[in-house]
């Protein structure tokens, strides 16, 4: 797959601010419901409704801070027991939705973080959490596919700021029970680097 279907070639990273809103489901049919209800419940953009590993929905929307949490408020009720997970991100970084269409080139000078989650919603409002917490530059933000459904986020700066950045993230993972690991690499090889882009 290429990195721009990822979240649809035609949306710009603009088009995603300032509220984003995420919801995924156990059920591909219910997925779909809650796609529909969530843009008929209120004015928001539909970025992303898709089948991910392991044979979960992913929806996620864009618009105004209201739009979006009545949009996902009206989701998550339609979605009932097939609701996996959700997240609402009130003022989103500027370079997450970039960093969810593909990895962004970005100066690795010196460390590299990681954080690995097991759901998508918690994912992305990691990234999110960890690329607002220190000067950071986020550059992926990898989601469920071929991935069993996982997700994780690369960001990368100089070493403390990573380590506060992954700390952050992790702290979001671990508090909603779905951090897998979270790993800092100081002094990235320039091997590795090459391989990240």
């Amino acid at each position: 797959m290429e990195y721009a279907q990822r979240l649809g070639s035609s949306t710009e990273p603009a088009e995603a601010e300032p509220s984003i809103g995420l919801i995924e489901c156990v059920s591909v049919a219910k997925g779909y419901e809650v796609a529909d209800a969530v843009v008929k419940a209120s004015p928001v953009q539909l970025l992303w409704a898709r089948t991910v590993s392991p044979g979960h929905f992913i929806v996620l929307f864009a618009g105004g801070v209201a739009e979006t949490t009545s949009a996902l408020d009206r989701g998550a009720a339609i979605g009932g027991d097939a609701v996996a997970d959700r997240m609402l991100i009130p003022n989103v970084h500027a370079d997450l939705i970039a960093s969810i269409r593909g990895p962004r080139k970005v100066a690795l000078d010196e460390a590299l973080g990681i954080v690995e989650a097991s759901h998508v919603a918690t994912t992305v409002l990691a990234a999110d959490v960890a690329a607002k917490a220190a000067s950071v530059e986020l550059v992926e933000v990898r989601l469920a596919m071929h991935l069993g459904g996982k997700g994780f986020f690369l960001v990368a700066g100089e070493t403390s700021d990573v380590e506060a950045a992954v700390a952050a993230g992790a702290d979001v993972a671990r508090d909603r029970r779905a951090l897998v690991r979270d790993v800092v690499i100081p002094r990235v090889s320039a091997e590795l680097a090459e391989h990240l882009f």
